[in-house]
Order: C-alpha cells, then structure tokens, then sequence
C-alpha cells in the first residue's frame, strides 16, 4: 500500500483488519492550509468511542456543547475491541473518518511516537491565562498526564481514569456468612466466592472472560502481578510458562469454573457491570470507575447495598491498574481546533459540574481530577472515592511486577506488539476457561506466540 509505514501495516495486521482502502493523498494528514477548521454551525465533528455509561452521558450532554459553540457532534459508538480495531486502521492509513478516538493510556504514547495524533502541547500555549485558568491542566492526576504523553508532551485528555477494586454485594455477603477486609488476599476473595455459592446458589464472583488485551487480560494481568508473575523477564524471554504465571492463570480458570458466572467468556466490563448491578452476583474485580455506576439509581438495583475493597492481593501487594479513557485528535482531522474545544470542553471541571447537576454527583466523571475528589458533593454521593483515589495515586505503573522487568504498565505491556499478542493469549486462556483445553497447554501456545513477539519486534536477539 502505498503511502502506508510498516509500523502501520504491523498495526493493522495485529488488529486483524485486512488493507482494503487505498492510501491517503498527501495533504490528507490535515497539516495543509486551511485543514483546520475554527469551528462553527457548518462543522461537524465525528468522534469514535465506547459504549460504557460514561460515554454515554457525554453522548446525552453534548448538545450543551453544540449550543455553547455551534459546533455539531456525531458519534461513532463501538464494542471496546471493534472500536480498538475500527479507530487503529483509521489512523494507520491516514483515512481521517474520525476526528476524535477515544483512546486508552496504553495507545496514546504508541500513537504519538508514529505520529498518528497531535501534540495538544501548542492548543494549550495559544489558550489565554483565563482559559488556561479555568481549565486547569494541574488539576489532572499526574499519573494519568505522564500516561499520555510522549517526550513531554501530552496526545491526549482523560474523559475517565480508573485503577481496579474489588466490589461486594452487603447482603448477600451477610447471607453467606462472610465478612470482606478492605485489604483482601486473592485467596480470601476465592474462599468467600465459594461459598457465597454453597449458601445462595447465586454467582459467587463476576470476571473477565471475554477474549481481548483489553477486556479479560485487563484483570488477569493484575492476577498474575499478585501471584509473582510477568510477561517477560529483563532480557525480553517470555515468562508465560513458569511458575507463578501458571499458578495465577490457574487460579483465575478455577474461580471462574467454582463460582463465576455461566457464559464467562461472552463476558467483558458492560456485561459483568449489568450482572453486578441487577444483584445477580456477590462480588465483582474491575475498574474503579464502575463504582458510580453501580450507585445510580437509572441503572443500579442494588444501590446502598455495595461495599468496596482495594484491589486484591498475594505475593504483590500493590496490584491495582491505571488506565484512563481519553480523547484525541487524530492528525488527519480537517477540524482540529474545533477537535480541541470539544476535548478541552469534555475533561473540563465545568463538564464534571455538568454531570454532576444534571446527572447525579455518583456518576460524574471519575479518576482525573483533584478537584472532584475534594469536591463536597462529589465525597458526599460517592462512599468509594478515598479508595479510588489512593489507587490511582499509588499505581505501581512503572514498576508493576515483583521482578524486575523492561516494560511498563500493570494490565498490560507498554509494547506495540501488545494489542496483537494480548488478544491472542487471551483467545487461548478463554479455551481453557470453556473446557476446551487446559490451562498448561493455553500457556505453552502463549509463550511461544510471546517470544515471537519479543523477537518480530526487535526487543530480544
């Protein structure tokens, strides 16, 4: 394909999707006179994002937008890995069908380095000292900036930041006999979701199974930090076979197959929160940012009955992830200033206000801002704010196993390769979580598919 990188045809090879566009003309990139558009009642922005109840509440704000700015917004909602798979090939070849991708802090650095999104660094200089004022870039929690950002400069604004945390369902723990410390081991949370479903036949614990690096790897990787395990030790040799790796894999299959819920492997984070939150299970591991909405009387029944534990541990004891869904301007965009008001107008602490007024306090947007998490209202309808906002300050995201190792990221590796080699242990873990194979051979298969990876992409000789 002419005009496409080889970093971007690796890109799209590892997403699955086949080349059949051809490629961008050369003034497609958007850095030509006038492809920039101010903004106004005759443009459109078109914006790729998630279907999760955040993202839709911004969907059903943003015609507050359009009439602050005249500026019109049309969404593209997708299933998590489509909308990885859909927004990568439109920047890889330049296509410039979205303006704005919703993306995660494992894509942002990726996408800076091959000049896929644009540096906001020059937005933010030519913003007045009332508008840098009043949108306080300060204001977002360090942690999540220094995620996305490449060489000092920031890709992209956080929508929601997230680390992970254990929720329980009071009465039904109560009904079971079990009692859930703040600080829990992995083994406790195992021991009462066993018999949660001795005592009420209900599913004892709610995880990840749905294939993808992003949806069942996102916990599992956290389980195996905890048990001692890793991806690759510090000379890029796959560890996906050795003990503790095994031993967490094993672990997580187990608790699926002893008290998980029917179906695990049709079941990502819009799922488990819906079983969550109709009172269907005893215990739910996931994002931190699940918590509003498990707490909004709209979506949740079993408000007032939730309790809240830091994430889970074992050999590891700072387990829980980092991860923010955030907004960025593709380079090819024709509207980019236009882009910039909506994504500086969409992390605002105006739009948190926002949603907080218009939506209830429990689901304003949570994990980027310290103002939130000293916000009165916000502490006062959201009982699991201290220990969201510890996680996110304490995320061991650069140093996220107990060993040593050359990448970065708690529930995932920081590695282009990533978003290919992730999905496919996942698909081999989810074989072994149906039945259909074993555990050893799922991680045999892996670490064969790690080490080529480390090898295709230049990291191991």
């Amino acid at each position: 394909m002419k005009g496409v990188s080889k970093i971007a045809i690796m890109f799209i090879f590892l997403f699955g999707v086949f080349l059949t566009a051809c490629a961008p003309s050369a003034d497609s990139s958007g850095e030509g006179k006038n492809q920039s558009d101010k903004g106004g009642s005759d443009t459109t922005l078109t914006i790729a994002t998630v279907n999760n109840p955040d993202m839709k509440s911004m969907q059903d704000l943003t015609s507050e937008f359009t009439d602050e700015t005249g500026i019109k917004v049309n969404y593209i909602v997708l299933p998590e890995n489509e909308l990885r798979k859909k927004v990568t090939e439109d920047v890889a070849l330049g296509a410039g069908k979205f303006d704005i991708a919703t993306i995660g802090t494992y894509d942002a650095p990726i996408w800076a380095k091959n000049k896929w999104l644009i540096s906001l660094d020059d937005y933010f200089n030519k913003m007045s000292d009332k508008e840098k004022a009043n949108y306080d870039l300060d204001d977002v929690f360090a942690p999540i900036k220094n995620a996305l950002s490449y060489n000092k400069q920031l890709y992209a604004l956080p929508f929601y930041g997230e680390s992970s945390m254990l929720y329980y369902n009071k009465n039904i723990l109560k009904a079971s006999g079990v009692a859930m410390p703040l600080h829990p081991t992995w083994q406790q949370v195992a021991d009462a979701a066993v018999k949660i479903k001795e005592k009420t036949g209900k599913t004892g614990i709610v995880l990840r199974g749905l294939p993808g690096w992003g949806e069942m790897m996102a916990p599992l990787d956290t389980v195996i930090n905890a048990f001692g395990g890793k991806w690759y030790n510090e000379n890029w040799k796959a560890q996906l076979t050795n003990p503790q790796t095994e031993q967490a894999v094993q672990f997580y299959v187990d608790l699926l197959h002893k008290a998980g819920e029917p179906g695990a492997t049709s079941t990502g984070y819009t799922e488990a929160l819906t079983l969550m939150s109709q009172g269907k299970a005893g215990m739910w591991y996931d994002a931190t940012a699940g918590a509003g909405n498990l707490n909004d009387k709209e979506n949740s029944n079993i408000v007032g009955k939730v309790g809240y534990a830091y994430a889970p541990t074992a050999n590891k004891k700072n387990t829980g992830w980092l991860y923010a869904w955030s907004l960025g301007i593709e380079k090819s965009s024709k509207h980019k200033d236009a882009a910039f008001k909506f994504l500086t107008w969409a992390t605002s602490k105006d739009y948190v206000k926002l949603v907080g007024d218009k939506k209830g306090w429990v689901v304003a947007p949570p994990g980027t801002r310290k103002s939130t998490y000293d916000n009165p209202d916000y502490k006062m309808a959201a009982p699991f704010a201290d220990i969201v906002r510890n996680s996110l300050e304490h995320a061991d995201y650069d140093h996220p196993t107990i060993d040593p190792v050359p990448y970065k990221g708690v529930q995932y590796v920081e590695m282009p390769e990533f978003s290919g080699l992730g999905t496919e242990v996942s698909q081999q873990i989810a074989s072994a979580i149906s039945g259909d194979t074993s555990v050893k051979k799922a991680l045999d298969s892996s670490q064969k598919l790690a080490d080529q990876s480390a090898k295709k992409g230049g990291y191991r000789k």
